[in-house]
């Protein structure tokens, strides 16, 4: 398992329900809290390992000997948002790509834990501002198509040029499928309702970022 880069299509693919909390899933959670550490994520959502469904986690401590702000947050819904604030986000699909993005300052969200018990919580600030960005990528959003919606990603856009082509060469080099066969591997998974029993064993092919301008 890995952190897939973006233009992979599972991260422009709506994520379905979780439909049962079982130990594949669990084994799943805690690898990707593993991978996370490795990359020095305090978020990261089901489809950014290549998983279509509604589920995603959060450490802000972003340290494997800070357990107990490990955060699970299954078929997760934001029922309330309250005022606005500008915030520069950055993604571990996207790595080394940041800008800034306006997001409600305040949000409430509920979920259900890895034992099947729903939960809510108010959270403000950094807080808020992660779970939106994790529950935007389940729908298939991305920081960078609200920077567009907002009219702030020129530079950005220019940026991911340069993933898209790094994508495409290792495609080339046959280190990926084309995307219509990762597309169909993805809505095979989400119809099925299940995580594949083999899915941690799939080989690894990890991807070097692109050169990115620091201006």
């Amino acid at each position: 398992m890995q952190i897939v880069h973006y233009p992979h299509p599972v991260l422009s693919f709506k994520s379905v329900e979780v439909q049962q909390i079982d130990g594949t899933l669990r084994k799943v959670v805690r690898r990707m809290f593993d991978l996370m550490y490795e990359a020095n994520g305090i978020g990261l959502a089901a489809n950014q390992v290549g998983l279509p469904f509604r589920f995603f986690l959060v450490n802000l401590a972003a340290r494997p000997d800070s357990p107990d702000e490990e955060l699970v947050f299954i078929n997760p819904i934001i029922k309330k948002k309250k005022g606005s604030e500008l915030g520069e986000e950055g993604c571990l699909s996207l790595p080394g790509l940041y800008g800034d993005v306006d997001r409600s300052e305040e949000v409430t969200i509920e979920a259900f834990d890895l034992s099947g018990q729903g939960f809510a919580m108010e959270l403000s600030e950094l807080p808020a501002r992660v779970v939106q960005h994790e529950t935007d990528h389940l729908d298939g959003i991305m920081f960078t198509d609200r920077m567009r919606e907002q009219g702030e990603s020129e530079d950005v856009d220019i940026e991911l040029l340069k993933f898209k082509m790094n994508f495409k060469n290792a495609q080339n080099e046959n280190l990926f499928a084309n995307d219509d066969e990762l597309l169909k591997n993805v809505q095979d998974m989400a119809k099925s309702g299940k995580i594949p029993a083999d899915f941690l064993e799939i080989p690894v092919h990890k991807l070097t970022p692109p050169q990115l301008n620091d201006e």
